[in-house]
């Protein structure tokens, strides 16, 4: 029998299927049920310690196994504390990709995590993983004077202050805030009205340029699978507040296509409130993004992510750590932009006439996108795109992991797993670099001093006029 099942309540559940079909509690003294299909899955055999980042170069790390299965079963003991090094793990979720029976390892990590911060309590380091995690509470207030906030934060005096008070490491250049929000260019744009009238005239002057005879030919399901084409953005908050021309360039590229799309209110996916341990803060975040757009699913909507951390939550972390009515409809209906497209257009025949001159990018794909599967997709998407030569720099991880690289206890760490990135990075003729990922894209920036590009602006600037 599972250690998960208490035996007391196993009387009529002896089938095989069992720890699949109930959930298994972590932590036996939690209120939620955590669903797990338990430990005794994991037999050991190391392959989540070999693919780990922060274990290959920090010998203090005990390890994914360690972190995950083993420290289950001793934590089942009343007067067993789950260990510090559970923060050293980064969140990359390498570890879940690597493992051959499927142990769900990274959420074990963080529901100990979890776990673990609220046996510390109350300090400074609570205090500055609180703040890290919620991102998007500070960028709201920064956001509204973004020119002052900018000044203040690349103030030497506040890099000190920040490193001395809160170990935020004083390494790193803070992210500068846009001058205009994404939601606010949205708003004055049109909202979702202004975007479902752009989807409808491109998918009339698809029509044309199909020409007329085609047109006629149109059976009434095709012309509506065309009225369907409707997806929900899921921004994000860095998208929203720093990098806005990402988010744009989604717009343009999905109305382009003729989508109409919409932009809901939304909070942060969590992903940052997971690797932080802030877990009550990530389930109400969780239970308010999961009503949103369940509804817009269930009229017609499906969700698409211009970050490939927020896919990896909507997809993956909310299903396994919670169970609010519209999880697993938001799960199943929620994509990778660029992995959407290429489901339902077709992006070869769309590139192939066109043609830019944007040169060569070295392209480091995301440790959340390859546990997405989707590793490959952008050197696949632009292979033939005229102007463009995407060079893979290699499947080692970027090292910041979110928050991660952020702290001052960890910044060194960060740079050591980033070094094989930034090695062939260097060895690439140009000095662009491309990834979905926000956080690889700061650490990108920081160990090269490249300008970094998302997939988004590169089929931009390929497909829209």
């Amino acid at each position: 029998m599972s250690d998960s099942v208490d035996p007391s309540d196993a009387t009529d559940r002896t089938d095989d299927a069992f720890d699949d079909e109930y959930p298994v509690q972590v932590f036996p003294e939690a209120e939620e049920m955590d669903l797990r299909p338990g430990t005794d899955d994991c037999y050991k055999c190391s392959s989540c310690d070999v693919s780990c980042p922060v274990a290959e170069v920090d010998d203090t790390f005990p390890g994914p196994k360690f972190q995950g299965p083993e420290q289950w079963r001793l934590t089942r003991k009343e007067d067993v504390e789950v260990d510090a090094s559970i923060k050293q793990c980064s969140n990359c979720m390498r570890c879940d990709s690597a493992c051959p029976s499927g142990v769900p390892l990274s959420q074990m990590h963080n529901t100990a995590r979890a776990k673990y911060v609220e046996e510390q309590g109350l300090s400074l380091t609570y205090l500055r993983d609180r703040i890290l995690a919620n991102y998007g509470t500070l960028a709201r207030l920064g956001s509204r004077v973004p020119r002052l906030t900018n000044l203040v934060m690349g103030l030497g005096i506040t890099k000190l202050v920040n490193e001395r008070v809160l170990g935020i490491t004083s390494e790193r250049e803070f992210p500068a805030f846009a001058t205009e929000t994404f939601r606010e260019w949205w708003d004055e744009r049109g909202g979702d009205d202004a975007s479902k009238a752009r989807a409808q005239e491109a998918r009339r002057l698809r029509r044309l340029g199909q020409g007329e005879r085609r047109s006629r030919e149109r059976t009434r399901a095709e012309r509506g699978d065309e009225d369907r084409k409707r997806v929900a953005y899921f921004h994000g908050d860095y998208a929203n507040y720093n990098t806005p021309e990402v988010a744009k360039a989604l717009v343009r590229v999905y109305e382009h296509f003729g989508y109409e799309v919409a932009v809901p209110d939304q909070r942060c996916s969590g992903t940052p409130m997971f690797a932080n341990g802030m877990m009550d803060d990530a389930r109400r975040a969780a239970r308010f993004n999961v009503e949103t757009f369940r509804e817009l699913i269930e009229e017609g909507y499906d969700v698409v992510c211009s970050c490939t951390s927020c896919s990896m939550a909507l997809r993956k972390e909310y299903p396994e750590l919670f169970d609010f009515e519209g999880t697993d409809a938001v799960a199943a209906h929620t994509y990778d932009a660029v992995e959407y497209l290429r489901i339902h257009e077709d992006l070869p025949s769309a590139l192939a006439d066109s043609a830019v001159s944007l040169g060569e990018f070295a392209y480091h794909a995301p440790c959340h996108a390859r546990n997405q599967g989707l590793a490959n997709q952008s050197r696949e998407v632009f292979a033939d795109l005229d102007g463009v030569d995407v060079t893979d720099v290699g499947d080692s991880c970027s090292g910041i992991s979110g928050t991660y690289g952020w702290k001052g206890e960890n910044y060194d760490v960060s740079m050591a797993i980033g070094e094989e990135m930034f090695e062939h990075m260097e060895a690439v003729e140009s000095s662009v670099g491309m990834t979905e990922c926000p956080t690889c894209a700061m650490q990108m920036e920081h160990g090269t001093g490249y300008e970094i590009r998302h997939p988004l602006e590169v089929l931009e600037a390929a497909v829209v006029e």
